[in-house]
C-alpha cells in the first residue's frame, strides 16, 4: 500500500500493447446462452486457502532469489508478474502487459540524532538527499495552528535551519515547498496521531528540501530542544525506469458495462511484501483461475495487477489516464484488495457513502451499493463485523473514483494502531499495528494472517461474482438491457468535479 496518493507524472507513453483486455470496447459482446446464477456461491469454495498459499510462497521464493524484494521494475517484480500473466495464459486469458514509466526510489540512509540520541526518521518518497554524513542544524519547531506549516508565514526566519511541523492540513509537499521558501534547510513532519509517517512528496520538484516522517511522540519531544543542533541524514537512489501492469478480462461478458478489479502486485523495496500486497494479487489470481477465461456471466471481468503502487499509484492512475472518456465508461465500477492478511487484521470495508464521515467525502454513485454488498456478505455469510475505511487517496481506487467511477474493497490495514475496541471486536492485539512490519523486510510468509486472507478471498470472489451476474444496484443495467451511454456519461461527469474537489479537500485535510 502506498503511503499517501500522488499524482503521475507528465511522461512520454511507452509502448504498450492496445488490446480488448486493456482497454475494453464499445458495444456489447456475446455473453454466455445463460449466466450462471450459482457463480459467486462456486467461486467462494474455489478459491482456497492451499491455492493461495502455494502462490504466496512462489511470491516469497521469488523475492528471496532476488535481493528480498519485488519492487517495481525489480528482476523480482518481473518474475513475480511473469508468474501471474504466465498462470492466466495458462487458464486461456489473453493477457496484456501495459508498459509505462516512473521515478524509482530506493533509501540509502536513514538517521536522526538528536540530544546525544537516536530517533527513527523515514525518508519521503521523491525527497532529494542530504550529503553523505547528513546535515547537522539547529532544529527550528514550528508552533502548530489550524494550518500548521502550510503556509510560508508560519516558518519566519528559519534560514538554515530543519524545520519541525506537524502533520496535517495539507499534502507534504505543501510543507515542505513553504518551509524551502522561508529558507529551510531540511524539513520533519511529526504525526498527529498514534504511528510513525511513511509520506511521500508526490512528483520530483526541484525546490523540495530533504523531507522525513517521524512519530507524534518523538516530535513533541524534539519540540522541546527548540534551537538546539541536530543531525539529519536522509539519502535515497532516485531514477526514471519503466515497468509494467498485468491485465487480463474474460471472453465473455458485455464490454460496454465491465467488472474491473484490481490489486498491486509490486512490494516496498525494503521487503518482499507478502502481505503488502502479495495477498490482495495472489486472492485475486484464484479468484481468475477459478472463474476462467469463458464464464457464464453477462459482465466482462477485467483483472489487474498494478505495479510501482508503492511509488505513487502510479500504474493505475496511468492505465486510467490511458482510456478514453468512452473506455472509463466501459467500466461499470472498480474493486481494490490491497493487504487482505494483516498479522493484527481488522476487517475493513471501503466506506463508499462516507457514513463514518472522516473527511473524504463519499465515492461516486454505486460505491455505497458496493460498500454493503461486502458488508454483507462478512457480516451475514462469514459471521464478522466490519469496520469503514476512509477514501483516503492511499490505494489504487483513487484514479477511478476521480474519473467518477464507482468503487470499493476490502483493507486489514497497515502501520495504523488497532484499538482496544477493535481488539474486542476482531481480537488480535490493541494497542499495535495492524501490520508492525509494513515497508519492512520482515513482511514475509510469517507475516499473514490466513484466517483474514480466507474469509476476505471468498468475500472478494463472491461480490466479483455478483456483479459479472449484474450491476443494476450500482449503475441500473440489468442484464440484457441497453446501456444509456449519454446519461452515465453525464452523471460521471458531475461526479469527476465532484470527485476532485472531494480530493483536493482532502488533501488539504487528511493526507498530510
Amino acid at each position: 500500500m502506498s503511503s499517501v496518493r500522488a499524482r503521475l507524472r507528465p511522461a512520454v507513453a511507452m509502448a504498450a500493447c492496445v488490446s480488448l483486455a486493456l482497454v475494453g470496447a464499445a458495444g456489447t459482446a456475446a455473453a454466455a446462452p445463460k449466466a450462471d446464477t450459482k457463480l459467486p456461491e462456486r467461486l467462494t469454495k474455489q478459491v482456497s486457502l492451499e491455492k493461495m498459499n502455494r502462490h504466496l510462497i512462489a511470491l516469497q521464493r521469488i523475492a528471496d532469489a532476488n535481493d528480498g524484494t519485488r519492487a517495481a521494475s525489480t528482476p523480482g517484480y518481473d518474475a513475480s508478474a511473469e508468474y501471474v500473466a504466465t498462470k492466466l495464459e495458462q487458464a486461456g486469458f489473453e493477457v496484456t502487459r501495459q508498459e509505462f514509466p516512473f521515478y524509482y526510489s530506493e533509501t540509502l540512509a536513514e538517521k536522526l540524532v538528536a540530544d546525544g540520541a537516536e530517533i527513527p526518521v523515514t525518508i519521503m518518497s521523491y525527497s532529494p538527499s542530504t550529503e553523505e554524513g547528513g546535515l547537522t542544524a539547529p532544529i527550528a519547531a514550528i508552533e502548530p495552528d489550524d494550518t500548521p506549516g502550510c503556509e510560508v508565514s508560519d516558518y519566519g526566519d528559519v534560514t538554515g535551519a530543519i524545520a519541525l511541523v506537524q502533520r496535517g492540513s495539507c499534502t507534504f509537499a505543501e510543507k515542505n515547498l513553504a518551509a524551502a521558501e522561508a529558507g529551510a534547510a531540511a524539513v520533519l513532519v511529526y504525526n498527529n496521531e498514534d504511528g510513525p509517517v511513511n509520506g511521500t512528496l508526490g512528483e520530483v520538484d526541484d525546490n523540495y528540501v530533504p523531507a522525513g516522517g517521524i512519530t507524534q511522540a518523538d516530535g513533541e519531544a524534539l519540540a522541546a530542544l527548540d534551537g538546539q543542533e541536530i543531525t539529519l541524514e536522509l539519502r535515497a537512489l532516485m531514477e526514471e525506469r519503466t515497468t509494467y501492469n498485468v491485465i487480463a478480462e474474460t471472453q465473455t461478458g458485455r464490454k460496454d458495462n465491465v467488472v474491473m478489479a484490481g490489486a498491486h502486485l509490486d512490494s516496498d523495496p525494503a521487503g518482499p511484501g507478502i502481505n503488502d500486497n502479495g495477498t490482495g494479487s495472489v486472492a485475486l489470481l484464484e479468484t481468475a483461475l477459478s472463474m476462467g477465461s469463458k464464464p457464464k456471466v453477462n459482465n466482462a471481468v477485467r483483472f489487474a495487477w498494478w505495479s510501482a503502487e508503492e511509488f505513487g499509484l502510479v500504474g493505475s492512475t496511468y492505465y486510467v489516464n490511458s482510456l478514453t472518456f468512452e473506455q472509463q465508461l466501459d467500466i461499470a465500477l472498480y474493486l481494490n484488495f490491497d493487504m487482505i492478511g494483516s498479522p493484527n487484521a481488522g476487517y475493513f470495508v471501503y466506506d463508499g457513502d462516507d457514513s463514518a464521515q472522516e473527511g473524504s467525502g463519499p465515492g461516486p454513485y454505486g460505491s455505497a451499493q458496493i460498500e454493503q454488498a461486502f458488508v454483507d456478505y462478512l457480516e451475514n455469510e462469514v459471521g464478522v463485523a466490519t469496520g469503514e475505511k476512509d477514501f483516503d487517496g492511499r490505494s489504487d481506487y483513487g484514479e477511478f473514483i476521480a474519473v467518477g467511477i464507482p468503487a470499493g474493497g476490502l483493507f486489514t490495514g497497515a502501520e495504523g494502531i488497532k484499538t482496544e475496541e477493535e481488539a474486542e471486536l476482531w481480537g488480535g492485539t490493541a494497542g499495535e499495528a495492524y501490520d508492525s512490519c509494513y515497508h519492512q523486510a520482515c513482511d514475509d510468509l510469517g507475516n499473514v494472517d490466513r484466517v483474514a486472507l480466507d474469509r476476505n478471498a471468498d468475500a472478494m470472489a463472491y461480490v466479483i461474482g455478483t456483479y459479472a451476474l449484474s450491476t443494476e444496484d450500482v449503475n441500473g443495467i440489468a442484464p440484457e438491457t441497453t446501456k444509456n451511454r449519454a446519461k452515465i456519461a453525464q452523471q460521471r461527469s458531475a461526479q469527476s468535479v465532484m470527485a476532485t474537489t472531494a480530493a483536493d479537500d482532502h488533501h488539504a485535510v487528511v493526507t498530510a
